[in-house]
């Protein structure tokens, strides 16, 4: 479970589990909000359309700065 959504004024979802059940996890500027257990719950609090997924890319090996 290392998705992750980044949204804007700091907001931020992580799936999380509480009490047996997987929920997505709300919070702003590092501080908890909520947990949602749909998505219609965190389209309550921000346009979805306004989230993005925050991606890991691998490290690149050998990579040698040019200049």
């Amino acid at each position: 479970m290392d998705r992750r959504w980044v949204g804007p004024d700091g907001l931020e979802i992580v799936p999380a589990f509480r009490e047996g059940r997987q929920v997505l996890r709300v919070s702003r500027d590092g501080r908890f909000v909520t947990d949602c257990v749909s998505v219609a719950q965190v389209a309550r609090l921000v346009d979805l359309a306004d989230l993005c997924e925050v991606i890991a890319l691998p490290s690149r090996r050998g990579f040698e700065a040019v200049g």
